[in-house]
């Protein structure tokens, strides 16, 4: 609920008090910025007294009668309009003619109200202008907000950015001043983690440009029937040196096809961040294990780890943008903080959503829950059977209740 000041200004008590009477206890409801409006009405007999209270404040709206004793209305609406006053005149008056219409507009009246009028016409008057207000208002809002959101963004890309370039600028020093000798064996390391912060900022560019693509619409979408079962065994697979070289097992509980109609290139990009966080985020010698079950309208696509999990507040930040669990288990992990909300969005484009059940040091299970946008393949997502294997061992624990 928001609170306006009107200023009534007029020379007649009666028509002073008909108005207070009319805007006191009303509500003016403005769906288009979901808000309703009540009015502190303050009133003044003459156009002097008007500027008067107009220095002690600027009303949202004056209701400004023509004519007036002393200075008269147009008078004062010019001096309101040369102080820059953020206030909507409605010029009220017995000598209604066009003449005086099109000087008040252009002098800055916002409308114009002739007398005599109803409480319903003057109700309807100060709707509109209550309207005119709060869109402004909101449009104000927003363009702060996204000047607010850009700074933010700017700033977050800066620090993401900065320290792996100071990582490779520190190791190309060392090579060039030759600080770890003559020999070339002992520059394999500094060439490695240079190569490893580097793909750390490609990854972070290609994610900034994929959230930019589907942010802005300008990414071409191309449904066809995808195959989930072949697009989650082509990610494990993609991801099998990196967990053999830590022994983290990889599992796929799912039907032999599971045909769905979705962008190819998308799906691609939701398996391939949930399962290369399952297993960056995992103990070595754990379990990473994918398990799509068909749905109604739709499917599940649920992938559990064993890793470090995390706590109910990292939880409720996890999808934000630039958002890394930072601590003692996760600092030498590397990230663009950018997948999960990319993940969100493109759950969305599906009428679905991602939700996450984690225990720190016992694993996360994250489940991806997309709705078919038509009934081809619905066949095949109605079987009675199991073959998800739900109750398969890498999802025993999070399934048993053991997640909060």
């Amino acid at each position: 609920m928001t609170t306006l000041t009107i200023l009534a200004v007029d020379d007649e008590p009666g028509m002073l008090s008909g108005i207070t009477r009319a805007l006191t206890g009303h509500v003016a409801d403005v769906p288009d910025v979901g808000t309703e409006v009540t009015f502190d009405v303050q009133t003044a007999d003459t156009g002097e007294a008007a500027l008067a209270c107009i220095e002690q404040g600027a009303p949202d709206i004056m209701l400004l009668d023509y004519k007036l004793p002393g200075i008269n209305g147009l008078d004062v609406l010019r001096r309101v309009t040369e102080q820059g006053a953020e206030t909507l005149t409605i010029m009220i008056t017995a000598y209604a003619s066009i003449e005086t219409a099109i000087t008040a507009t252009k002098q800055g009246a916002y409308d114009f109200l002739p007398k005599p009028f109803t409480p319903a016409d003057l109700r309807h008057a100060v709707r509109k202008a209550v309207s005119r207000i709060m869109l402004a208002r909101r449009a104000r809002e927003l363009e702060a907000e996204k000047k607010r959101i850009r700074f933010d963004f700017i700033r977050v890309l800066g620090h993401e950015l900065k320290a792996p370039l100071s990582a490779v600028t520190g190791y190309l020093n060392i090579m060039q001043s030759h600080a770890l000798g003559d020999e070339i064996a002992p520059y394999d390391r500094p060439v490695e983690r240079s190569l490893v912060r580097l793909e750390q900022m490609r990854k972070l560019i290609v994610d900034l440009l994929d959230m930019t693509r589907l942010e802005s619409g300008q990414k071409r979408r191309q449904l066809t029937t995808v195959d989930l079962v072949a697009a989650a065994r082509q990610s494990l697979e993609l991801m099998e040196t990196a967990a053999r070289e830590r022994e983290i097992t990889l599992d796929l509980q799912a039907p032999d096809s599971l045909p769905f109609e979705a962008d190819a290139g998308e799906i691609d990009m939701m398996f391939n961040n949930l399962v290369s966080n399952a297993v960056k985020y995992n103990r070595d010698g754990g379990k990473v294990c994918v398990t799509l079950t068909p749905l109604d309208d739709g499917v599940e696509i649920a992938v559990a780890d064993t890793g470090i999990g995390m706590t109910p507040e990292d939880v409720a930040r996890l999808f934000g943008e630039f958002v890394r669990i930072r601590n003692a288990k996760t600092q030498h992990i590397l990230g663009s903080g950018l997948g999960l909300s990319i993940l969100k969005r493109l759950a969305g484009l599906y009428g679905g959503d991602v939700t996450v059940e984690s225990e720190p040091d016992k694993g996360s299970t994250f489940r991806v829950v997309l709705h078919a946008t038509e009934t081809k393949g619905r066949s095949d997502l109605e079987s009675d059977s199991d073959p998800a294997g739900v109750g398969s061992e890498c999802n025993s624990d999070l399934r048993k209740g053991d997640t909060p």
